[in-house]
């Protein structure tokens, strides 16, 4: 029976991406976001999911659905996220808890909700950027939210080592998207990386070929 893959934020460049490199490997997908997952034509192996993931009790709900229709996953990747400028003076509440309920809410309720289910041998991988390592002025609330998707990394990694259920998280820099190739000059795009660049990273640590990483930050910075 394949494996069960569960994309979350698959709607995006990057989560499109995500989806066909694991349909491409033989899994069976569960791709979800608030509009129902990856667009494209009905694949058997595809199975289109619309959940608010930053509602825990929506997050559940899911996972009680898949587990009840013989789909629990062994692969979990959160991909969900979101950029908003800020500074620390000037942003105001309402904007950083939608921020962080975007970045690191929407990752700790799928962490949440897996930690309580995942078998032995599987994975989780979440996706971070590489402002969770040095806050720029302008990104407060952005790069706050996202270094706590890399504690969040470590910590679930080593709550689930006896259980032998792995995390990672993947550090993306700038990512070759038609919304930022929209905004940043010729130059800037030259130094970014494929969403597919991306993807192979996770597929690679959703295996069993990454079977000894655990509690790792991996950058996929490219040139930039």
């Amino acid at each position: 029976m394949a494996d069960v893959t569960l994309v979350c934020g698959a709607g995006g460049a990057l989560g499109s991406a995500l989806v066909a490199a694991f349909l491409a490997r033989g899994d069976r997908v569960v791709a979800t976001d608030r509009h129902g997952g990856a667009p494209g034509a009905e694949i058997a192996s595809l199975r289109r999911e619309a959940v608010d993931l930053t509602l825990p009790d929506e997050v559940e709900s899911l996972w009680e659905r898949l587990e009840e229709q013989g789909d629990r996953p062994r692969w979990l990747v959160n991909a969900v996220g979101g950029f908003r400028p800020g500074t620390v003076a000037g942003t105001e509440p309402e904007e950083v808890r939608l921020v962080h309920d975007l970045n690191l809410g929407t990752a700790w309720w799928s962490c949440r909700a897996a930690a309580r289910r995942m078998d032995a041998g599987g994975a989780i991988v979440n996706v971070s950027s590489r402002a969770a390592l040095g806050g720029g002025a302008g990104s407060a609330a952005y790069s706050v939210a996202k270094a706590g998707v890399v504690r969040l990394t470590e910590v679930l990694a080593a709550e689930l080592a006896d259980r032998r259920v792995r995390v990672n998280v993947i550090l993306p820099s700038l990512i070759d998207t038609a919304a930022n190739r929209a905004s940043r000059s010729a130059a800037q795009m030259d130094r970014a990386v494929a969403p597919g660049d991306i993807a192979a990273v996770a597929a690679f640590l959703c295996s069993d070929a990454a079977a000894a990483v655990t509690g790792a930050a991996i950058p996929v910075y490219g040139w930039a």
